[in-house]
């Protein structure tokens, strides 16, 4: 990756270091370890105003030009691969491990809750299962004019946002009306992306400013929480965003290579934080009978991000196939294509 666009990963880590700490954090406070209860919910409620937000941002980054490069087709086939195949391998098996050890973990699901996540999502997967409804969404859209359409659709999409607890949320369409907003805000912002005004202290100071007193109005004046919906809830989550922009282009002027090495490894920590970060909470406390609130977090934060790096690492060593993605796309795209020369005598984009 180029030194300008370093900044992504700088973006992608600091968002996946906060959804480790956000789950374990959860994770140790159900489990009823002491924790001061009301820095836990302040904190919690912050993360969750903006963090996965700012992974559909990232992702609508680079929408547009995956769309002009690949064209409608080839970006659903590549999601088919990146995004619905690794929610349905990874769904079941952390499923099939949570059911089995129920006995030992907060949640209490059962095998038939697993093998529902055809139409019902659950655990950290649900982002995946809502990013690929985005995807599909965007790619009928935007298909025929991206950058005319973008300042209308993102209107819209803050209309929705607004006022999406009038708008019914069968078949999951409260996935679209709470995150298509920050997809579309992604595709907006893509054309400035590389811009140097956005790496300027000055942007930085009032970037930081902004989430500051956004997150202090909202949290502080106002007594809110992540799950109050609305037009400053909107407002908190996209100033938050661009303070994470501002922050990370100007960290991305010295890039350090651990750091931008979670952030490349952002899917595969994604993916296995939940088993990693558990799985450290049930030893420390029913091997090692350790029950202080501050090692649990310590210790499931540096094992939850630690442990799929070192998982991807030897994966990528030793070339295990099909663990994060299924080459088929690329498959069904040459098809498409052979198919479509052959009927049509035209050109397909590459």
């Amino acid at each position: 990756m180029s030194e300008r666009s370093a900044w992504v990963d700088y973006a992608k880590a600091i968002g996946v270091f906060l959804l480790v700490y956000g789950h374990v954090a959860r994770g140790v406070f159900h489990a009823g370890i002491q924790i001061d209860e009301k820095l836990y919910r302040l904190t919690d409620s912050i993360i969750y105003s903006f963090h996965m937000p700012l992974f559909f941002f990232l992702s609508g980054l680079f929408f547009c030009g995956s769309l002009n490069k690949r064209g409608p087709t080839g970006v659903f086939a590549s999601k088919v691969d990146t995004i619905v195949y690794p929610y349905l391998l990874w769904s079941i098996l952390q499923g099939t491990l949570e059911a089995y050890l129920s006995s030992y973990t907060n949640s209490n699901i059962s095998y038939s809750d697993v093998f529902a996540l055809l139409w019902q999502p659950r655990a950290q997967f649900w982002f995946l299962y809502a990013l690929f409804m985005i995807f599909t969404l965007a790619t009928l859209v935007f298909s025929k004019a991206p950058d005319k359409l973008a300042l209308p659709v993102f209107a819209a999409s803050i209309c929705a946002y607004i006022f999406q607890t009038d708008i019914p949320s069968a078949f999951h369409l409260n996935f679209i009306t709470n995150n298509f907003v920050f997809f579309v805000f992604g595709i907006l912002l893509r054309r400035w992306s590389e811009s140097d005004w956005l790496a300027s202290k000055y942007l930085l100071l009032a970037a930081f400013t902004g989430f500051i007193g956004s997150q202090y109005l909202f949290h502080g004046l106002l007594g809110l929480s992540y799950v109050h919906k609305g037009g400053l809830s909107l407002w908190v989550a996209l100033a938050s965003i661009l303070f994470i922009v501002a922050l990370s282009k100007n960290l991305a002027k010295k890039p350090a290579a651990w750091f931008r090495l979670i952030g490349s490894s952002s899917m595969a920590i994604y993916l296995m934080h939940i088993l990693a970060g558990s799985g450290t909470r049930i030893m420390l406390m029913d091997i090692f009978n350790i029950n202080s609130g501050s090692v649990h977090l310590a210790a499931g934060c540096v094992i939850g991000i630690a442990a799929p790096l070192l998982v991807a690492r030897l994966i990528s060593r030793y070339r295990i196939p099909f663990v994060f993605s299924l080459p088929i796309s690329r498959f069904t795209y040459d098809c498409y294509s052979r198919l479509f020369r052959k009927n049509a005598g035209a050109s397909v984009p590459d």
